[in-house]
């Protein structure tokens, strides 16, 4: 192995016998373990049918070794238990059990390396376990790393003794060491305006931003050059922390939050599709005394509130009078280095935990919330997202999805320059006609999307607009089979469903397509109804739907999360912040569960649940049920949303907002009850109230916007009072 593997936490390797059961395992690893262990008696396990599929420098290796070749009958109970009896007869003599995985069919990035069928039979055998968590830095690394990398790192977890063994204790003890190992990495210590501007000087001619709205081009290195004249402006505007950004997705949107990173500050893209104190909230919040916009687009969002004039930055006024400062920086940052360009600018090396950028959440149940995300947070989710990814060189990505949102302003505006890719922008992700137009012109392989918008391709889109599309993430929302199916049935290309929020950067989870190729034995990337599996740098822990205990990670329960990529807490809001952020853990409000092969299930927000009659009843589960008992499932738009009402029998009921119910409610209401019964939902599931809408509020993002709904609805009830 070279010189630069490391071997960690040697001190866990127990004297007695175990069974040693990594995530994956390569010849270079075996190599490392072979010299650990070497002076012990060893038996190397793998299974029957993966004997074959195992590296040929392997087998030739370990050919003077023990390998012992095992049949898995995954069904029968007996044999599995004779088998174990076998081994522990082995383990008694102090002999250690070591699995090798196989070579994998799998994308760069996968934790697990061994199907969930396998790896439930291994640890059911119920023998003492350690957990080995074999890490790959160089998968999650950028072009711009500072330091040289290990081939690999081997972390021995903590032992599991007979009778705490199971799938689920294993993968958490995996997920939490490539948490630590992540963690560690000198390169989430830097800053992240250092990184793009050595990633804006690296790509320079080679990589660019194409704007829809004008059909104009902006290569990185005049990007830079913009963007460090642009920075020293708003340096001399505004002595406050952060800076106001309210524009489109654009390059004038790139231009703008670059701008203000290399200023110093901290960009602030503002939602101007939020509701007037919504928006005012986030000012007051974020103590902005300057913002940076346009005229078009002021005169555009007419009922925008906005600020004073003389606070508002005009981009469109600043740009041609800082023309001789642009040639001349473009200039300097091709010939200087970027340390040396760094210095002259004023940008700081080093960020790590502090603010690089300001979001806001939507609102969608309450007050939006201020959400800092700092430099280690940001650059961890780039490489996370993009060692999963994995875009050919001089690979396109369409970024339509606003600035304000979480992956619009990590995705589709700061991993492009980090990861050497061009980028394709437009203002709004709703106008798929023109968007399908930039599609076919420039090529683009990634769309980033939601659901609802992935309607808007199918209405009104020809297929050969999408042909070079070779993948399809959507988030946001949950990704119906229908949408999904049809989808492909027009395009030739499944969309696969991803997973984040604002305040994990936002991507934990993503479903991908399987790697082609020769081998056998795959491991798959995708696994429909669920959000995919983890990202790397992740550990995950469940708790009980009142949040008190710890459960296994396979059962339903709150979502927890710990990573580099996740925030620290809320802007000044130390009561949402101690809420949702216990000892370390981040407590998303997610209800889910991990199944064997590493799947994350989303079963609804927890606020999207109804206790009735002691039973939680998931509103996300009860739309798909009416969805499909109605009919509803290829329609454009959603007719209809699932809220909780109170009941006083029950304590909780669920009423539905619906825009295809305008008379007879309560006749209407009891024949979907009886439609839904006759398909196998309980009456519990069952909508108690109509309310009859025009439209079911929506946020920009494609998200249900629940606070708009339980408004509609507690002014019905009020009504009926």
């Amino acid at each position: 192995m070279s010189q630069s593997a490391k071997l960690l936490h040697i001190e866990r390797i127990p004297a007695e016998g175990f069974l040693l059961l990594p995530n994956k395992l390569g010849f270079q690893e075996l190599l490392q373990l072979e010299k650990q262990f070497s002076g012990r008696n060893v038996i190397w396990l793998c299974e029957q049918s993966c004997a074959a599929k195992l590296d040929a420098a392997i087998l030739n290796h370990l050919a003077h070794d023990h390998v012992e070749a095992i049949s898995f009958d995954h069904e029968d109970e007996q044999a599995q238990e004779d088998f174990a009896a076998q081994m522990l007869e082995h383990l008694k003599k102090g002999i250690v059990l070591i699995y090798l995985t196989g070579t994998a069919l799998t994308r760069s990035g996968t934790y697990f390396h061994i199907p969930g069928q396998t790896l439930d039979y291994l640890t059911g055998l119920n023998l003492p376990t350690l957990p080995l968590c074999v890490h790959s830095p160089k998968e999650t690394s950028l072009p711009q790393e500072p330091e040289a990398l290990p081939e690999a790192i081997l972390s021995f977890g903590s032992l599991l003794p007979s009778g705490k063994v199971s799938t689920p204790s294993w993968q958490k003890s995996i997920f939490a060491q490539s948490e630590v190992l992540f963690t560690t990495r000198k390169l989430l210590q830097q800053s992240l305006p250092y990184l793009l501007l050595q990633g804006l000087k690296k790509y320079g001619k080679s990589r660019a931003v194409y704007d829809g709205t004008d059909d104009s081009t902006l290569t990185f290195d005049r990007l830079l050059g913009a963007a460090i004249a642009l920075s020293k402006e708003i340096k001399r505007s505004t002595k406050k922390k952060r800076v106001g950004i309210i524009l489109p997705p654009g390059k004038g949107g790139m231009l703008a939050n670059l701008a203000v990173l290399f200023a110093g500050k901290v960009p602030v893209n503002l939602n101007f599709t939020a509701s007037k104190q919504a928006v005012q909230s986030a000012i007051r919040q974020a103590d902005l005394d300057k913002f940076i916009t346009a005229d078009p687009f002021v005169r555009k969002l007419s009922s925008f509130p906005w600020p004073p004039n003389r606070e508002l930055m005009h981009i469109e006024r600043i740009l041609p009078r800082l023309k001789k400062d642009i040639i001349r920086w473009v200039v300097l940052a091709k010939f200087l280095p970027a340390s040396a360009l760094a210095s002259i600018i004023g940008i700081n090396k080093m960020g790590n935990n502090e603010e690089a950028i300001l979001l806001f959440t939507s609102g969608s149940s309450g007050e939006p919330k201020g959400v800092p995300l700092s430099h280690r947070n940001l650059i961890a989710n780039i490489c996370q997202f993009g060692s999963r990814i994995q875009l050919s060189n001089n690979a396109t990505v369409l970024g339509s999805l606003p600035l304000f949102h979480s992956f619009g302003i990590t995705v589709t505006t700061l991993y492009p320059i980090l990861q050497g890719v061009n980028l394709v922008t437009f203002p709004s992700p709703l106008d798929t006609k023109r968007l399908a137009d930039l599609i076919e012109t420039h090529q683009v392989e990634l769309l980033l999307s939601t659901p609802t918008f992935l309607r808007g391709y199918m209405k009104r889109v020809k297929p050969e607009k999408l042909a070079s599309l070779k993948l399809v993430v959507t988030g946001a929302e949950k990704l119906p089979n229908s949408i999904a199916t049809a989808f492909q049935e027009k395009f030739g290309l499944l969309p696969y469903e991803g997973y984040g929020l604002t305040e994990t950067s936002p991507a934990t989870n993503v479903n991908l397509p399987d790697e082609e190729g020769t081998l056998s034995m795959k491991v798959s990337s995708n696994k429909f109804g669920s959000v995919g599996q983890f990202l790397q740098g992740l550990a995950v822990k469940v708790t009980s739907l009142d949040g008190e205990e710890e459960q296994d990670i396979n059962r339903s329960g709150i979502i927890c999360l710990k990573g580099s990529n996740v925030f620290t807490g809320y802007l000044n809001n130390e009561k949402k912040t101690n809420e949702v952020i216990k000892d370390g853990w981040f407590t998303t409000g997610d209800v889910g569960r991990v199944d064997s092969d590493g799947f994350l299930h989303i079963e609804g927000r927890i606020s999207r649940f109804s206790k009735i009659g002691g039973e939680m009843v998931p509103h996300e589960g009860v739309e798909d049920a009416i969805n499909k008992s109605l009919n509803l499932e290829k329609e454009e738009e959603r007719k209809f949303a699932i809220v909780n009402i109170p009941d006083k029998q029950k304590g909780e009921a669920l009423g539905m907002l619906s825009t295809i119910h305008e008379t007879m409610l309560e006749q209407e209401c009891l024949a979907l009850r009886y439609k839904l019964m006759d398909d196998g939902i309980p009456s519990l599931w069952c909508p108690k109230t109509i309310f009859p809408v025009e439209e079911i509020p929506m946020l920009a993002s494609g998200k249900l916007d629940i606070k708009t709904c339980e408004g509609i609805v507690q002014a019905f009830l009020e009504q009926r009072k």
